[in-house]
Protein backbone atom coordinates (compact mmCIF):
# COMPACT_ATOMS: atom_id res chain seq x y z
CA UNK A 1 0.00 0.00 0.00
CA UNK A 2 1.29 3.24 -0.91
CA UNK A 3 0.43 6.47 0.78
CA UNK A 4 0.53 9.95 -1.42
CA UNK A 5 1.74 11.62 2.06
CA UNK A 6 0.92 11.84 5.70
CA UNK A 7 -2.47 13.67 5.49
CA UNK A 8 -3.33 10.83 2.50
CA UNK A 9 -2.15 8.39 4.93
CA UNK A 10 -4.12 9.73 8.78
CA UNK A 11 -7.43 9.65 5.88
CA UNK A 12 -7.38 6.10 5.22
CA UNK A 13 -6.05 5.43 8.85
CA UNK A 14 -9.44 7.15 10.25
CA UNK A 15 -11.29 5.19 8.12
CA UNK A 16 -9.93 2.07 9.85
CA UNK A 17 -10.40 3.54 13.12
CA UNK A 18 -14.17 4.76 12.96
CA UNK A 19 -15.31 1.58 15.44
CA UNK A 20 -13.79 3.44 18.16
CA UNK A 21 -15.55 6.80 17.76
CA UNK A 22 -18.38 5.84 20.29
CA UNK A 23 -15.74 6.15 22.76
CA UNK A 24 -15.01 9.53 22.72
CA UNK A 25 -11.07 8.43 22.75
CA UNK A 26 -8.23 10.99 22.32
CA UNK A 27 -5.91 11.02 19.60
CA UNK A 28 -1.88 11.50 20.42
CA UNK A 29 0.36 12.15 17.68
CA UNK A 30 4.22 10.74 18.22
CA UNK A 31 6.05 14.02 17.38
CA UNK A 32 6.99 14.93 14.93
CA UNK A 33 6.01 12.82 11.71
CA UNK A 34 3.19 11.64 13.28
CA UNK A 35 1.24 14.60 14.15
CA UNK A 36 -0.24 15.44 10.77
CA UNK A 37 -1.31 11.71 10.43
CA UNK A 38 -3.13 12.35 14.38
CA UNK A 39 -4.65 15.44 12.68
CA UNK A 40 -6.36 13.21 10.10
CA UNK A 41 -7.72 10.82 12.37
CA UNK A 42 -9.20 13.41 15.07
CA UNK A 43 -10.38 15.54 12.62
CA UNK A 44 -12.94 12.41 11.45
CA UNK A 45 -13.55 11.26 14.33
CA UNK A 46 -14.12 14.82 16.00
CA UNK A 47 -12.46 13.83 18.84
CA UNK A 48 -9.34 16.08 20.81
CA UNK A 49 -5.88 15.64 19.89
CA UNK A 50 -2.60 16.45 21.58
CA UNK A 51 1.03 15.21 21.21
CA UNK A 52 2.92 12.68 23.15
CA UNK A 53 6.32 13.63 23.80
CA UNK A 54 8.45 10.61 24.96
CA UNK A 55 11.88 9.98 25.55
CA UNK A 56 13.52 7.19 25.72
CA UNK A 57 16.62 6.60 28.42
CA UNK A 58 19.61 5.50 26.22
CA UNK A 59 22.54 3.65 28.31
CA UNK A 60 25.53 6.08 28.26
CA UNK A 61 28.03 3.58 26.02
CA UNK A 62 24.99 2.37 23.81
CA UNK A 63 22.03 5.05 23.65
CA UNK A 64 20.43 2.52 21.93
CA UNK A 65 20.08 0.42 24.41
CA UNK A 66 16.81 2.14 26.53
CA UNK A 67 16.78 1.23 30.29
CA UNK A 68 13.79 2.82 30.16
CA UNK A 69 11.59 6.05 28.93
CA UNK A 70 9.86 9.33 30.62
CA UNK A 71 7.10 11.02 29.80
CA UNK A 72 5.07 14.55 30.86
CA UNK A 73 3.73 14.89 34.71
CA UNK A 74 6.88 12.74 36.00
CA UNK A 75 6.05 9.54 34.31
CA UNK A 76 8.88 7.46 34.46
CA UNK A 77 9.31 3.95 33.51
CA UNK A 78 12.32 1.78 33.98
CA UNK A 79 13.37 -1.64 33.05
CA UNK A 80 15.36 -2.19 36.46
CA UNK A 81 16.72 -5.90 34.29
CA UNK A 82 18.38 -3.66 31.87
CA UNK A 83 19.66 -1.31 34.58
CA UNK A 84 21.40 -4.31 36.44
CA UNK A 85 22.63 -5.96 33.19
CA UNK A 86 24.15 -2.46 32.02
CA UNK A 87 26.39 -2.23 35.02
CA UNK A 88 26.21 1.36 34.23
CA UNK A 89 26.38 3.72 37.58
CA UNK A 90 23.59 5.35 39.04
CA UNK A 91 25.43 8.89 38.45
CA UNK A 92 25.49 7.92 35.15
CA UNK A 93 21.99 7.21 34.49
CA UNK A 94 20.57 10.01 36.40
CA UNK A 95 22.31 12.19 34.75
CA UNK A 96 20.77 11.08 31.08
CA UNK A 97 17.50 11.53 32.76
CA UNK A 98 18.12 14.98 33.58
CA UNK A 99 19.37 15.61 30.65
CA UNK A 100 16.25 13.59 28.80
CA UNK A 101 13.87 15.86 30.94
CA UNK A 102 15.29 18.88 29.88
CA UNK A 103 14.10 18.26 26.23
CA UNK A 104 10.92 16.98 26.92
CA UNK A 105 10.01 19.86 28.53
CA UNK A 106 11.26 21.88 26.07
CA UNK A 107 9.77 19.98 23.21
CA UNK A 108 6.19 20.39 25.49
CA UNK A 109 6.46 23.72 25.52
CA UNK A 110 7.73 23.84 21.76
CA UNK A 111 4.96 22.05 20.58
CA UNK A 112 2.29 22.68 22.84
CA UNK A 113 2.61 26.06 24.01
CA UNK A 114 0.82 27.22 27.36
CA UNK A 115 -2.30 24.61 26.59
CA UNK A 116 -2.40 22.05 29.35
CA UNK A 117 -2.10 18.77 28.47
CA UNK A 118 -5.24 16.80 27.66
CA UNK A 119 -6.28 14.57 30.43
CA UNK A 120 -5.96 10.67 30.12
CA UNK A 121 -7.61 9.03 32.96
CA UNK A 122 -9.44 6.18 32.14
CA UNK A 123 -10.29 7.14 28.57
CA UNK A 124 -9.62 5.26 25.27
CA UNK A 125 -6.25 6.78 23.99
CA UNK A 126 -5.09 6.25 20.22
CA UNK A 127 -1.47 6.70 19.62
CA UNK A 128 -0.87 7.72 16.06
CA UNK A 129 2.77 7.72 14.51
CA UNK A 130 3.22 7.93 10.47
CA UNK A 131 4.94 4.31 10.40
CA UNK A 132 6.82 2.16 12.27
CA UNK A 133 10.66 0.62 11.79
CA UNK A 134 11.73 -1.04 14.94
CA UNK A 135 8.91 0.05 17.31
CA UNK A 136 10.85 1.13 20.33
CA UNK A 137 9.40 4.53 20.67
CA UNK A 138 6.03 2.93 20.12
CA UNK A 139 6.25 0.93 22.59
CA UNK A 140 7.93 3.89 25.24
CA UNK A 141 4.86 5.64 24.30
CA UNK A 142 2.44 2.90 25.33
CA UNK A 143 4.03 2.57 28.56
CA UNK A 144 3.92 6.13 29.09
CA UNK A 145 0.57 6.94 28.54
CA UNK A 146 -0.82 4.07 30.54
CA UNK A 147 1.08 5.32 33.74
CA UNK A 148 -0.95 8.87 33.02
CA UNK A 149 -3.82 6.72 33.59
CA UNK A 150 -5.17 5.53 30.28
CA UNK A 151 -8.05 3.39 30.58
CA UNK A 152 -7.22 1.35 26.84
CA UNK A 153 -4.14 2.39 24.54
CA UNK A 154 -4.46 1.74 20.44
CA UNK A 155 -1.69 1.95 18.44
CA UNK A 156 -2.54 3.54 15.03
CA UNK A 157 0.34 3.26 12.16
CA UNK A 158 0.03 3.50 7.99
CA UNK A 159 2.71 1.06 7.56
CA UNK A 160 5.22 -1.33 9.89
CA UNK A 161 7.09 -4.63 9.49
CA UNK A 162 5.09 -7.39 10.42
CA UNK A 163 7.59 -8.12 13.49
CA UNK A 164 7.46 -4.82 15.03
CA UNK A 165 3.40 -5.36 14.92
CA UNK A 166 3.71 -8.77 16.20
CA UNK A 167 5.41 -7.65 19.47
CA UNK A 168 4.00 -3.94 20.03
CA UNK A 169 0.58 -6.29 20.18
CA UNK A 170 1.59 -7.39 23.61
CA UNK A 171 2.56 -3.40 24.66
CA UNK A 172 -1.18 -1.94 23.09
CA UNK A 173 -4.27 -2.98 23.84
CA UNK A 174 -4.93 -3.07 20.16
CA UNK A 175 -2.85 -2.43 17.10
CA UNK A 176 -4.67 -1.05 13.84
CA UNK A 177 -1.75 -1.06 10.97
CA UNK A 178 -3.21 -0.69 7.31
CA UNK A 179 0.10 -2.17 5.40
CA UNK A 180 2.29 -4.68 6.51
CA UNK A 181 4.73 -5.35 4.02
CA UNK A 182 7.42 -7.74 4.31
CA UNK A 183 9.64 -6.71 2.04
CA UNK A 184 10.25 -3.65 4.74
CA UNK A 185 13.04 -1.53 4.75
CA UNK A 186 12.24 1.83 5.46
CA UNK A 187 9.04 3.96 6.40
CA UNK A 188 9.81 6.54 3.82
CA UNK A 189 9.59 4.32 0.85
CA UNK A 190 5.85 3.95 1.22
CA UNK A 191 5.09 7.37 0.68
CA UNK A 192 5.27 8.96 -2.40
CA UNK A 193 5.86 12.27 -0.59
CA UNK A 194 7.64 11.73 2.80
CA UNK A 195 9.28 15.36 3.32
CA UNK A 196 10.57 16.16 7.03
CA UNK A 197 7.69 17.47 9.47
CA UNK A 198 8.96 20.71 10.67
CA UNK A 199 8.28 21.99 13.72
CA UNK A 200 6.17 24.57 12.57
CA UNK A 201 3.88 22.45 11.24
CA UNK A 202 3.10 20.31 14.33
CA UNK A 203 2.09 24.02 16.13
CA UNK A 204 -0.27 25.12 13.03
CA UNK A 205 -1.88 21.41 13.66
CA UNK A 206 -2.05 21.27 17.18
CA UNK A 207 -3.24 24.49 17.72
CA UNK A 208 -5.94 24.87 15.13
CA UNK A 209 -7.23 21.34 16.47
CA UNK A 210 -7.14 22.47 19.68
CA UNK A 211 -9.58 25.66 18.78
CA UNK A 212 -11.86 23.21 16.86
CA UNK A 213 -11.68 21.10 19.92
CA UNK A 214 -12.79 24.63 21.65
CA UNK A 215 -15.91 25.50 19.42
CA UNK A 216 -16.98 22.23 19.90
CA UNK A 217 -17.05 22.49 23.51
CA UNK A 218 -18.92 25.84 23.67
CA UNK A 219 -21.68 24.40 21.41
CA UNK A 220 -22.03 21.68 23.46
CA UNK A 221 -21.84 23.65 26.77
CA UNK A 222 -20.83 21.21 29.23
CA UNK A 223 -22.24 18.23 27.55
CA UNK A 224 -26.13 17.81 27.46
CA UNK A 225 -28.72 19.65 28.82
CA UNK A 226 -28.84 19.07 32.53
CA UNK A 227 -25.15 17.88 32.97
CA UNK A 228 -23.23 17.74 36.38
CA UNK A 229 -20.57 16.76 38.45
CA UNK A 230 -22.12 15.37 41.46
CA UNK A 231 -21.29 13.75 45.03
CA UNK A 232 -23.44 10.58 45.71
CA UNK A 233 -24.07 9.91 49.08
CA UNK A 234 -24.32 6.26 49.27
CA UNK A 235 -25.13 5.23 52.86
CA UNK A 236 -22.84 7.50 54.30
CA UNK A 237 -20.22 7.53 51.65
CA UNK A 238 -19.44 10.42 49.15
CA UNK A 239 -19.02 8.89 45.56
CA UNK A 240 -17.80 10.90 42.69
CA UNK A 241 -20.54 10.41 39.31
CA UNK A 242 -21.77 12.46 36.35
CA UNK A 243 -25.52 13.08 36.29
CA UNK A 244 -27.47 13.83 33.16
CA UNK A 245 -30.86 15.12 33.65
CA UNK A 246 -32.54 16.88 31.04
CA UNK A 247 -35.73 18.47 32.26
CA UNK A 248 -37.42 16.76 29.55
CA UNK A 249 -36.15 13.28 30.72
CA UNK A 250 -38.95 10.66 31.46
CA UNK A 251 -36.70 8.37 33.12
CA UNK A 252 -33.03 7.68 34.34
CA UNK A 253 -30.32 4.95 34.20
CA UNK A 254 -28.42 4.11 36.59
CA UNK A 255 -25.10 2.75 35.62
CA UNK A 256 -22.84 0.13 37.84
CA UNK A 257 -19.63 -0.31 36.38
CA UNK A 258 -17.82 -3.84 37.18
CA UNK A 259 -14.11 -5.76 37.23
CA UNK A 260 -12.30 -2.49 38.78
CA UNK A 261 -13.70 0.59 36.19
CA UNK A 262 -15.20 3.41 36.68
CA UNK A 263 -17.31 5.75 35.92
CA UNK A 264 -15.22 6.88 32.89
CA UNK A 265 -15.12 3.80 31.01
CA UNK A 266 -15.35 4.48 27.42
CA UNK A 267 -18.05 1.56 27.02
CA UNK A 268 -20.23 2.54 29.18
CA UNK A 269 -19.79 6.48 28.28
CA UNK A 270 -20.53 5.83 24.98
CA UNK A 271 -23.66 3.86 25.56
CA UNK A 272 -24.82 6.64 27.91
CA UNK A 273 -24.28 9.37 25.10
CA UNK A 274 -26.64 6.95 23.21
CA UNK A 275 -29.25 6.69 25.74
CA UNK A 276 -28.77 10.50 26.55
CA UNK A 277 -29.38 11.07 22.40
CA UNK A 278 -32.99 9.29 23.01
CA UNK A 279 -33.95 11.71 26.08
CA UNK A 280 -32.70 9.29 28.87
CA UNK A 281 -30.97 10.43 32.08
CA UNK A 282 -27.80 8.75 33.04
CA UNK A 283 -26.10 8.26 36.56
CA UNK A 284 -22.71 7.25 36.09
CA UNK A 285 -20.84 7.00 39.41
CA UNK A 286 -17.97 5.23 40.77
CA UNK A 287 -19.51 2.39 43.44
CA UNK A 288 -15.67 2.25 45.23
CA UNK A 289 -13.75 4.99 46.73
CA UNK A 290 -10.58 5.61 45.30
CA UNK A 291 -8.72 3.77 48.77
CA UNK A 292 -11.52 1.07 48.06
CA UNK A 293 -10.31 0.71 44.00
CA UNK A 294 -6.39 0.02 45.75
CA UNK A 295 -8.27 -3.67 47.05
CA UNK A 296 -8.91 -5.77 43.93
CA UNK A 297 -11.02 -8.16 46.54
CA UNK A 298 -13.71 -5.35 46.63
CA UNK A 299 -14.17 -5.56 42.55
CA UNK A 300 -15.69 -8.83 43.92
CA UNK A 301 -17.82 -7.86 46.70
CA UNK A 302 -21.00 -8.20 45.07
CA UNK A 303 -23.16 -7.60 48.64
CA UNK A 304 -21.45 -4.41 49.34
CA UNK A 305 -20.98 -3.17 45.59
CA UNK A 306 -24.93 -3.56 45.47
CA UNK A 307 -25.83 -1.85 48.96
CA UNK A 308 -24.22 0.68 47.48
CA UNK A 309 -25.72 0.79 44.56
CA UNK A 310 -29.45 0.50 46.19
CA UNK A 311 -28.49 3.87 48.68
CA UNK A 312 -27.55 5.69 45.42
CA UNK A 313 -30.68 4.97 44.22
CA UNK A 314 -32.46 6.40 47.21
CA UNK A 315 -30.53 9.27 47.02
CA UNK A 316 -31.72 10.09 43.13
CA UNK A 317 -34.56 8.98 43.88
CA UNK A 318 -35.02 12.34 46.34
CA UNK A 319 -34.24 14.30 42.96
CA UNK A 320 -36.26 13.09 40.99
CA UNK A 321 -40.03 11.15 40.41
CA UNK A 322 -39.21 9.56 37.15
CA UNK A 323 -38.35 5.77 36.49
CA UNK A 324 -35.29 4.51 37.38
CA UNK A 325 -33.41 1.60 35.44
CA UNK A 326 -29.96 0.11 35.54
CA UNK A 327 -27.41 -0.78 33.32
CA UNK A 328 -24.78 -2.99 35.00
CA UNK A 329 -21.43 -4.42 33.36
CA UNK A 330 -19.52 -7.19 34.11
CA UNK A 331 -19.44 -7.89 37.79
CA UNK A 332 -21.87 -4.55 38.08
CA UNK A 333 -24.30 -6.48 36.73
CA UNK A 334 -24.61 -8.85 39.22
CA UNK A 335 -24.64 -5.63 41.83
CA UNK A 336 -27.43 -3.65 39.91
CA UNK A 337 -29.79 -7.51 39.86
CA UNK A 338 -28.89 -8.11 43.96
CA UNK A 339 -29.50 -4.17 44.46
CA UNK A 340 -33.16 -4.53 42.27
CA UNK A 341 -33.80 -7.77 44.25
CA UNK A 342 -33.14 -6.00 47.68
CA UNK A 343 -35.58 -2.94 46.71
CA UNK A 344 -37.92 -5.30 45.56
CA UNK A 345 -38.34 -7.12 48.99
CA UNK A 346 -38.37 -3.70 50.18
CA UNK A 347 -41.13 -2.40 48.80
CA UNK A 348 -43.20 -5.37 49.09
CA UNK A 349 -45.66 -7.30 47.52
CA UNK A 350 -48.47 -5.54 45.63
CA UNK A 351 -46.31 -2.57 45.40
CA UNK A 352 -44.07 -1.91 42.24
CA UNK A 353 -40.25 -2.99 41.74
CA UNK A 354 -38.66 0.68 42.92
CA UNK A 355 -35.83 -0.04 39.76
CA UNK A 356 -38.07 -0.41 36.49
CA UNK A 357 -35.61 -2.48 34.19
CA UNK A 358 -32.00 -3.51 34.34
CA UNK A 359 -29.67 -4.16 31.42
CA UNK A 360 -26.71 -6.13 31.85
CA UNK A 361 -23.37 -5.84 29.20
CA UNK A 362 -20.85 -8.76 29.20
CA UNK A 363 -22.32 -9.13 33.16
CA UNK A 364 -21.66 -12.33 35.45
CA UNK A 365 -25.50 -12.00 37.00
CA UNK A 366 -24.45 -15.82 38.47
CA UNK A 367 -22.85 -13.51 41.19
CA UNK A 368 -26.00 -12.24 42.25
CA UNK A 369 -27.13 -16.05 43.23
CA UNK A 370 -30.09 -16.44 45.08
CA UNK A 371 -30.91 -12.56 44.75
CA UNK A 372 -31.53 -13.62 41.17
CA UNK A 373 -34.87 -15.42 42.29
CA UNK A 374 -36.18 -11.51 43.67
CA UNK A 375 -35.76 -10.05 40.68
CA UNK A 376 -39.04 -8.02 39.52
CA UNK A 377 -37.39 -5.78 36.78
CA UNK A 378 -37.79 -6.50 33.00
CA UNK A 379 -34.03 -7.92 32.53
CA UNK A 380 -32.25 -7.99 29.51
CA UNK A 381 -28.98 -9.56 29.07
CA UNK A 382 -26.38 -8.77 26.48
CA UNK A 383 -23.48 -11.19 25.85
CA UNK A 384 -21.16 -11.62 22.84
CA UNK A 385 -21.02 -14.53 20.51
CA UNK A 386 -17.65 -15.64 21.22
CA UNK A 387 -17.59 -14.99 24.92
CA UNK A 388 -18.43 -18.20 25.56
CA UNK A 389 -17.76 -18.92 29.17
CA UNK A 390 -19.98 -15.78 29.92
CA UNK A 391 -22.17 -16.42 27.57
CA UNK A 392 -23.54 -20.07 29.73
CA UNK A 393 -23.45 -18.21 32.97
CA UNK A 394 -25.99 -15.76 31.34
CA UNK A 395 -27.93 -19.14 30.51
CA UNK A 396 -27.79 -20.52 33.75
CA UNK A 397 -28.55 -17.25 35.27
CA UNK A 398 -31.23 -16.88 33.32
CA UNK A 399 -33.06 -20.19 34.28
CA UNK A 400 -33.01 -18.37 37.84
CA UNK A 401 -34.88 -15.29 37.04
CA UNK A 402 -38.81 -14.84 37.44
CA UNK A 403 -39.13 -11.55 36.18
CA UNK A 404 -39.94 -10.95 32.48
CA UNK A 405 -36.80 -11.46 30.88
CA UNK A 406 -34.33 -12.00 27.64
CA UNK A 407 -30.70 -12.89 26.42
CA UNK A 408 -29.46 -11.11 23.62
CA UNK A 409 -26.64 -12.49 21.72
CA UNK A 410 -24.79 -10.19 19.40
CA UNK A 411 -22.60 -12.67 16.78
CA UNK A 412 -18.91 -12.61 16.70
CA UNK A 413 -18.69 -9.95 19.61
CA UNK A 414 -16.01 -10.88 22.53
CA UNK A 415 -15.94 -9.53 26.17
CA UNK A 416 -15.55 -5.72 25.49
CA UNK A 417 -17.66 -5.64 22.39
CA UNK A 418 -14.61 -4.03 20.55
CA UNK A 419 -15.41 -5.56 16.93
CA UNK A 420 -17.07 -2.46 14.78
CA UNK A 421 -20.64 -2.09 15.20
CA UNK A 422 -20.90 -4.71 18.91
CA UNK A 423 -21.37 -1.50 21.12
CA UNK A 424 -23.40 0.27 18.48
CA UNK A 425 -26.02 -2.72 18.98
CA UNK A 426 -25.52 -2.95 22.77
CA UNK A 427 -26.76 1.02 22.91
CA UNK A 428 -29.47 0.23 20.52
CA UNK A 429 -30.79 -2.77 22.62
CA UNK A 430 -30.57 -0.96 25.62
CA UNK A 431 -32.26 1.68 24.09
CA UNK A 432 -35.29 -0.10 23.14
CA UNK A 433 -36.14 -2.35 26.44
CA UNK A 434 -35.57 0.95 28.66
CA UNK A 435 -37.87 3.08 26.32
CA UNK A 436 -40.13 -0.31 26.42
CA UNK A 437 -40.24 -0.73 29.85
CA UNK A 438 -39.36 2.45 31.70
CA UNK A 439 -42.42 4.10 30.18
CA UNK A 440 -44.74 1.53 31.14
Amino acid sequence: MQFTDRADAGARLAEALRHLAPERPVVLGLPRGGVPVAFQVARALDVPLDVIVVRKLGVPYHRELGFGAIGEGGVRVISEDIVRSSRVGQQDLAAVERAEEAELARQAARFRGDRPRLDLAGRTVILVDDGIATGSTAAAACEVVRAQGAGRVVLAVPVAPPDAIAWLATEADEVVCLSTPRAFRAVGEWYEDFSQTPDEEVVDLLARAAAATSKSSKSTASGPSGSSAVEVDAGGTALAGDLTLPETAGAVVMFAHGSGSSRHSPRNRAVAADLNRAGLGTLLFDLLTPAEEADRANVFDIETLAARLADATRWLRRRTSVPIGYFGASTGAAAALWAAADLAAAAGPGNGPDVGAVVSRGGRPDLAGPRLAGVRAPTLLIVGGRDTTVLELNRQAQRELRCENRLEVIPGATHLFEEPGALDEVADLARSWFNEHLSR
